[in-house]
């Protein structure tokens, strides 16, 4: 029988792995003369080959074209968004309608929250988990006072229990359900960025509207790494960035889904711009806005082609693999990852690796964060030094993220080798 934690078995893992050639598709940084062992696809994923190929082909077309490329090109600049809608569609589980790919995250879920946040009487309160990333506070608070309302009454942070790092989902309900009908919104990132628990949408969304309110989420950490069903969830709205599991590139657009029993709600209020008008009449520079009757309508501007061509790279990748396999490769390389760690940790007296993260697969994607007791920062220093490209959080939590498309079951093996000499 061969040992888990060796490189024999890891390369048997992966010649049974049906998504094993993807990797080649990827590039892979090299630092000091050698290939890093990537585990940070959770803030930017790494750049797919062809990408070079998709932007040049706008870049020539704009040296042959110029203004005319957005109706003479080979991918007409025009209606460019459009070639990214139905991949990103099947991505988080939407109908065409439901998804548009623009702006940028944070941009959008101020629009959303216009369209989604509106209080009135006493229905103003917003619920979110504490600890959400530093932009979705901000959005909130900065919303809040938008509407003449004090942050510190009308947002309601659900936190883990005492000495607990995760948050117990009956606490969520609990927060819903007590609140009733003075909340207004739910507004929850849906894998949290810094344990990387996944949160049931779909049973928050449904206590949610139970009691009126509307639920939205941020899926930065979930878009290309959960395997999403947002139209079946039932929720009202979500948005997310692309650069890092769909690996867009830094700064990468992002992605907004909207229910499709609000896009043809003309009535709804929210921030307009000449991309979302009636596309039969955009160029008659009329007065009047008359919404695309799609998540369309809540464009502002004209496609912003090269982002889009990098992203379309990586979606065109995405949608040969398919979420299924990519969501089986993710649980296989994750649960194998999280067996080198605790392996470690049971075999070296000087140090305790706690994995903050939940253990149960459905409710976590592709990231582990390492909690090194007895470790600080000169831990990950050290393993920066033997190759490996992760993530490091005050005060000792060290985030990796196995992305099934390009990582592979040696990485996690060598991953365990580096953190193993790393240690103090």
């Amino acid at each position: 029988m061969i040992d888990f934690n060796s490189l024999e078995y890891a390369q048997k893992l992966d010649n049974n792995d049906e998504l094993r050639a993807y990797r080649e598709r990827f590039h892979f940084p090299v630092i000091d003369n050698k290939e890093v062992i990537y585990f940070t696809g959770n803030s930017l994923g790494l750049q797919p080959k062809l990408v070079s190929d998709y932007i040049k082909q706008e870049l020539d077309d704009w040296a042959k074209w110029g203004v005319e490329g957005h109706f003479h090109g080979k991918n007409p600049w025009f209606s460019y968004h459009e070639i990214l809608t139905s991949k990103m569609a099947r991505v988080v589980g939407a109908k065409d309608e439901e998804v548009v790919v623009m702006g940028s995250l944070s941009s959008n879920v101020h629009l959303l929250m216009v369209s989604f946040y509106q209080p009135k009487g006493k229905r103003t309160k917003i619920i979110c988990e504490a600890k959400a990333f530093p932009s979705d506070q901000y959005i909130l608070e900065t919303q809040v006072k938008h509407h003449g309302l004090n942050p510190d009454d009308t947002i309601i942070e659900i936190t883990p229990r005492e000495g607990e790092e995760l948050i117990h989902e009956e606490d969520i309900i609990k927060a819903i359900d007590e609140t009733g009908d003075e909340l207004a919104l739910v507004m929850i990132g849906g894998v949290n960025y810094y344990t990387g628990q996944l949160f049931n949408m779909k049973n928050i969304a449904k206590h949610g509207h139970a009691v009126g309110a509307k639920v939205g989420f941020d899926l930065a950490h979930a878009a290309g790494n959960i395997n999403l069903t947002l139209h079946d969830d039932n929720i009202d709205f979500a948005a997310w960035c692309t650069y890092k599991y769909l690996n867009s590139g830094p700064g990468g657009i992002s992605g907004i889904f909207i229910h499709e029993r609000h896009v043809t709600n003309k009535e709804l209020n929210r921030f307009a711009g000449w991309w979302g008008q009636d596309k039969d009449t955009r160029f008659l520079m009329e007065k009047g806005f008359n919404p695309i009757p799609t998540a369309e309508g809540w464009q502002l501007s004209n496609a912003p082609v090269l982002l889009m061509a990098s992203l379309n790279a990586s979606l065109d990748i995405f949608d040969e693999a398919g979420m299924d396999r990519i969501g089986a490769k993710r649980d296989e390389l994750t649960a194998y990852l999280e067996e080198i760690i605790h392996s470690i940790s049971a075999r070296n007296e000087n140090v305790e690796f706690d994995l903050i993260t939940p253990k149960d697969k459905t409710k976590r994607g592709a990231q582990l964060s390492i909690a090194a007791k007895g470790q600080g920062k000169a831990l990950f220093d050290k393993l920066t030094k033997e190759g490996v490209i992760a993530d490091w959080r005050e005060p000792n939590v060290i985030r990796i993220a196995p992305a099934p498309l390009y990582n592979s079951f040696e990485d996690c093996y060598r991953f365990g080798q580096a953190l193993e000499r790393s240690i103090s």
